[in-house]
């Protein structure tokens, strides 16, 4: 179905691919990936038509092609479901599938019976868990990409690309996208399928290409290559570098939590984090962990409870309070809460202690910028101009700033709320060499995670909650299958049992 021949992108001085090549056949998934930056969303936006070529082939179904818009690639039968939804979120999910094309009576207003009708038939034929007439604002982000699909379908699209699809999914959900997807591969389209996630390798996919530093190294079926191969293709080196850290003697206990409780999402919750250590926290969705790291840093406020900062009881109202008594939040949606994306880097590095930047109360740009050229190199942030917003940054990159701004301020506790969601297994190593350099300067950390594997090879000891309780407590070296008895169940002897195995 398509070729793509030695692409090529720059962005001002910035290459984003040098040699980007694919081939997508007919029936099949084939997986596409790299870490970020290496290339893979704007590869994807050229198929999409949302961005043009500087150079390199395109073959469409053998025939050379250059789209100008998405328009001209839906034409062609292409379609894209990206990792954001760009849907309308006030209108139902039949309109947003025919958005633009609705049937229409003889005097021009729109058919909404006969919109109803297609879209329902859509909807049970595929046996999406939809119904016509819901509002979009009110679906999962699994049941928002389920209403792209749809839109897809009824375009008539024989090639469809998934961006990153289950990263801010539940398992549950995750399951049906790949339902989904083996659906459509067997209705013989073409999927292209964006994704981090080693996990789904072998899960969905027929063949695989990766891209590093804007060229594609490695294309061909996914049953001759391993996933210590991919990595390696990926970011240049062997698995074993990835995933290692020596734990640390825990120093003096730094944060001291005693009977949090805001219903009805958190209970009773008591735990405590020491100097230069790494506490995982478990949990399935809906646990209350992001409610946890909320309550800590002020923005929901707490029925009852005690935070103690060093042995000193503190009263934390907000996030300011909580920035002066040295904690520091680092959210699970980094775009909407971590950063101000529409802002330069040098904004978001800085905005958390503009006192750095300051003097008499003006903004000194010499400073700004000499703090931003510091912590490019130091935590090797890849960007373009200095003035570039930090919304147009890789997800990597984003989360490096998002980290970065609380690293010129004296946090001394930080508060991880899923560090690796949507970033690539090198930027993951970063990331994870960052909270290590942290907890040796003496920092504590927790670090919420929907990861086991991550919390298992990284923390020092795991907490693991459950309907807004802490259900347990494991050393970091434990097992999944312990982590999920607690998880899952009531604690007791099954949990217990478990955990000493």
């Amino acid at each position: 179905m398509v070729q793509l021949k030695g692409i090529q992108k720059r962005f001002g001085g910035v290459v984003a691919l040098r040699d980007g090549s694919l081939e997508v056949r007919r029936g099949e998934v084939h997986l596409l990936m790299g870490e970020n930056g290496a290339g893979k969303s704007t590869l994807m936006k050229i198929v999409a038509g949302m961005l043009e070529p500087d150079g390199g082939e395109f073959l469409w179904q053998g025939r050379s092609v250059r789209f100008r818009n998405p328009a001209e690639a839906a034409a062609h039968g292409i379609a894209m479901v990206h990792q954001e939804s760009l849907l309308a979120p006030h209108l139902s999910v039949a309109e947003n599938i025919f958005l633009g094309h609705e049937p229409r009576r003889p005097l021009g207003w729109v058919n909404r019976r006969e919109m109803l009708e297609h879209a329902a038939r859509i909807i049970e034929e595929h046996r999406f868990p939809l119904q016509a007439e819901w509002r979009v604002e009110r679906l999962s982000p699994a049941g928002k990409q389920m209403v792209e699909i749809c839109r897809a379908i009824r375009q008539g699209s024989s090639l469809l690309i998934f961006d990153e699809p289950t990263s801010s999914l539940s398992e549950a959900e995750t399951q049906e996208v790949f339902r989904i997807v083996r659906a459509l591969r067997e209705r013989n389209m073409g999927v292209i399928y964006i994704t981090h996630r080693l996990e789904e390798l072998r899960a969905i996919g027929d063949r695989v290409t990766v891209l590093r530093d804007g060229q594609t190294v490695h294309s061909g079926p996914l049953g001759e290559i391993s996933a210590d191969q991919i990595i390696r293709h990926m970011v240049g080196r062997e698995l074993n570098a990835i995933y290692t850290r020596a734990a640390l003697p825990p120093g003096e206990e730094v944060l001291a939590v005693r009977g949090l409780t805001r219903k009805p999402v958190l209970d009773d919750v008591t735990f405590s984090l020491r100097a230069g250590e790494i506490v995982g926290m478990a949990g399935l969705i809906g646990a209350g962990r992001t409610e946890l790291c909320r309550a800590l840093f002020g923005i929901d406020a707490i029925d009852r409870g005690e935070i103690r900062i060093r042995g000193r009881a503190v009263g934390i109202g907000s996030p300011q309070d909580a920035v002066r008594e040295g904690l520091a939040l680092i959210p699970e949606d980094r775009q909407r809460a971590g950063l101000a994306t529409g802002l330069p880097v040098p904004y978001n590095l800085t905005m958390a202690d503009l006192k750095a930047v300051c003097r008499g109360g003006f903004l000194k740009h010499a400073a700004e910028s000499r703090i931003t050229a510091e912590f490019s190199e130091r935590l090797r942030i890849r960007m373009g101009p200095a003035r570039q917003p930090a919304g147009r940054l890789s997800g990597g990159n984003q989360q490096k700033v998002a980290i970065a701004k609380w690293l010129l301020g004296q946090a001394r506790v930080f508060l991880f709320d899923e560090p690796t969601r949507g970033i690539d297994v090198g930027a993951k190593m970063e990331v994870f060499q960052m909270m290590d350099e942290l907890a040796r300067r003496g920092a504590a950390i927790l670090m919420v995670s929907s990861e086991m594997a991550e919390l298992i090879q990284v923390a020092d000891r795991i907490l693991v909650m459950r309907q807004g309780r802490i259900s347990g407590e494991l050393p970091g070296r434990t097992t999944p299958e312990a982590i999920m008895r607690y998880a899952a169940f009531e604690t007791g002897a099954s949990a217990a049992g478990e955990a000493a195995r």
